[in-house]
């Protein structure tokens, strides 16, 4: 199994790091991609710690919607901080980048800015991005419409219909399920998950947000994967094993076989 988007380079792991890879491995993980905000110089410290502690562990690094208006004005600096992260972690990914209209933590033109300077960053380096979209839509399909051919990558944590998913489908990219997919009230995201064809799956944890049930409402950690991928297999009628495999494939097909080493 592989967790394809986590924090554990995040402060909550801090504290218990090495059991919380030891659970990771113990439950069957070969790797997990971690993901990092670029230019957070002490999350970067923590993540040495986790590729210390599991060498096998990806990275993928971006300016977080969030965070772009940091950057206002300025969105070729939000490339060159990420450019720089990257080469640091041998990312195997850009991201998350994308658009967040739920919160407006930064102006959505400038959003829009940051997002199109990384997604030109990804393409440079010939790199996938993982897509964080909320409440955006219709302009995050523009922005990678007007993008053009040569961008790859995965809409992360999906929490859109089934609408959505076969816009991204249409555009070739995978589509990412999270522990949301175990929620009572995720009805539309378990109809988008029933058709979205198996070379186009990846589970995540997104943790140490969103644990899926048994485990909602503690802190979630990659070891609870398993719990995603039960609830994916057992709504598409799959067997979990094969269904993992398949998923393991498809994380290597987008981001790289997990035993390469890619710099930027």
């Amino acid at each position: 199994m592989i967790d394809s988007h986590c924090h554990l380079a995040d402060d909550a792991f801090a504290g218990d790091l090495a059991a919380t890879i030891a659970r990771a491995q113990g439950a069957g993980l070969t790797t997990a991609l971690c993901i990092l905000a670029a230019g957070d110089e002490e999350e970067a410290a923590r993540a040495e710690k986790v590729r210390d502690g599991w060498p096998a562990v990806r990275f993928a690094t971006g300016v977080h919607p969030h965070h772009a208006g940091a950057y206002e004005g300025r969105a070729g600096d939000a490339a060159r901080a990420t450019r720089a992260h990257a080469a640091a972690f041998d990312a195997c990914a850009i991201g998350e980048i994308g658009l967040d209209y739920h919160y407006d933590f930064a102006p959505r033109p400038v959003q829009r800015e940051v997002f199109v300077a990384q997604i030109d960053l990804a393409r440079t380096l010939h790199l996938p991005v993982v897509i964080h979209t909320r409440e955006a839509t219709d302009d995050t399909f523009a922005v990678l419409r007007e993008a053009g051919a040569g961008v790859r990558g995965v809409f992360h944590c999906f929490t859109g219909d089934r609408a959505m998913a076969e816009r991204a489908l249409e555009i070739d990219f995978h589509v990412s399920f999270a522990g949301i997919l175990t929620f009572p009230k995720a009805g539309d995201i378990r109809d988008a998950a029933k058709v979205v064809p198996r070379h186009r799956l990846l589970v995540e944890t997104d943790s140490p947000y969103l644990a899926p049930v048994p485990h909602r409402g503690t802190r979630n950690e990659p070891a609870h994967v398993a719990h995603v991928l039960a609830a994916l297999a057992e709504l598409r009628g799959e067997a979990a094993a094969p269904l993992a495999h398949a998923i393991a494939a498809n994380f290597d097909a987008l981001f790289g076989p997990t035993s390469a080493r890619r710099t930027a």
